[in-house]
């Protein structure tokens, strides 16, 4: 569990329905879209706090021609 955060524990352990939680996210999306007037973007990982040894991994994926 993180420091700054508390899991929620009413339904801790329990399986997620995966297709009901994509409807959820959609209707949500929807929702947020309807509120604002404007499409919802989610921001890329800037990348600014990578670890040294995640770097080189995206170097060696790079050198293959693959992207991450």
């Amino acid at each position: 569990m993180s420091k700054t955060s508390k899991a929620d524990e009413r339904n801790w352990g329990e399986p997620i329905d995966m297709v009901e939680y994509g409807r959820w996210l959609t209707r949500r999306r929807a929702e947020i879209e309807a509120e604002t007037g404007k499409p919802f973007t989610v921001p890329r990982n800037s990348g600014k706090r990578r670890t040294p040894s995640k770097k080189a991994l995206l170097r060696a994926i790079a050198a293959t021609g693959k992207k991450w």
